[in-house]
């Protein structure tokens, strides 16, 4: 029963056979192959636009090679305090930008609001004493299982494209975003106002695979320097299109991403049943936050059942002294079975 991250679990069964064909035969190398062109392109048409896609490994890499498009070093990003930019990339976006401010909110929910961004560019008053403003970025899903609509998205859009900013995206679990919306990525991004998306796919079923997606094109000049400069630019890069292409085909990333939703819903409804636990968060993707005894996580634990103790600060609300904070993360590959039985335990007492 492991709950720890979506990250325990290993790859897609099409999408290691995707890496299979790649290896069958010799290919151009350093992004010159077909697999990473026609990867460019079938994005294109998941996202229904003109864009420029650029893979990496890494969502670490996708994000602090995004915001180097979008600010120098003397610049400021604003996102929630919680974002992974902000608390869990070990300054990766400060060394990619050149040593640009990375400016965290508290927000309830792993979310920030349009109204708490204008009050903090209110408070850039010193002219060049100020780092600039340059952009705001958005973890959608939110590292507390939350979700931007497409009309929340829109009004940072509205609120900060007329002061010259940039919109940023860090989906990580992006799918899980669009499947729990129901809604198109064109409808969740660029038709949004969002500038570039840090499109996420190991989360979700690839081996090592995410992409820098650039929906304002002019943001792609030179980047193609930025990620062979950031070591980003793989030789073989054969194997990166090949997991774009399967996780794609036939709509493989989100039916993978509504599966590891509906079984967050199920643990979800599943404990709060138990009487003895609450969730204090909506479950809107993959990942279930819940408060419960000290000694039922205690127990739990014993049981061999994996999951993370969490940051009390970030629910927004008092636990008791005898209570912990706790949070689940469901995969696409997640049996069921488990989710029924972590259940039972807890309702076991």
């Amino acid at each position: 029963m492991n709950f720890a991250s979506d990250n325990v679990y290993g790859v897609h069964p099409k999408i290691l056979a995707s890496l299979s064909e790649a290896n069958a035969a010799t290919s151009p190398s350093y992004g010159g192959d077909s697999f990473t062109a026609r990867a460019e392109e079938r994005l294109k048409e998941v996202f229904g636009c003109d864009l420029r896609a650029f893979l990496v490994t890494t969502g670490t890499a996708a994000n602090g090679l995004s915001l180097s498009a979008i600010t120098p070093g003397y610049g400021a990003i604003i996102c929630n305090a919680e974002a992974h930019i902000s608390v869990d990339e070990c300054n990766s976006p400060e060394m990619f930008t050149g040593g640009a401010k990375i400016m965290g909110l508290q927000g309830t929910g792993g979310k920030i609001t349009p109204a708490q961004v204008e009050k903090t560019l209110k408070g850039f008053i010193r002219g060049e004493h100020d780092p600039k403003p340059k952009g705001v970025s958005l973890t959608n899903a939110t590292e507390l299982g939350t979700v931007y609509s497409p009309a929340e998205v829109t009004a940072f859009s509205r609120l900060i494209r007329p002061r010259g900013m940039k919109l940023h995206m860090d989906g990580a679990r992006f799918a899980n975003a669009v499947a729990g919306l129901g809604v198109t990525p064109a409808e969740l991004t660029w038709k949004a106002g969002v500038d570039v998306l840090s499109f996420g796919a190991t989360k979700n079923g690839a081996m090592m695979l995410e992409a820098v997606i650039f929906f304002d094109l002019s943001l792609a000049e030179d980047f193609a320097y930025r990620r062979m400069r950031s070591g980003q630019l793989i030789s073989k890069s054969r194997y990166l299109g090949a997991q774009m292409l399967a996780y794609l085909e036939g709509g493989l990333w989100l039916e993978n991403a509504r599966r590891a939703n509906a079984l967050a819903q199920k643990l979800a409804a599943g404990l709060t049943r138990t009487g003895t636990v609450r969730i204090p968060n909506p479950v809107e993707a993959n990942e279930v936050f819940a408060v419960m005894p000290r000694s039922l996580y205690d127990r739990l634990l014993a049981s061999g059942a994996m999951f993370y103790d969490w940051m009390p600060d970030s629910l927004g609300g008092a636990i008791g002294d005898h209570e912990i904070f706790t949070r689940f993360v469901l995969s696409f590959a997640t049996p069921e079975d488990e989710v029924e039985r972590f259940v039972q335990l807890v309702a076991a007492g």
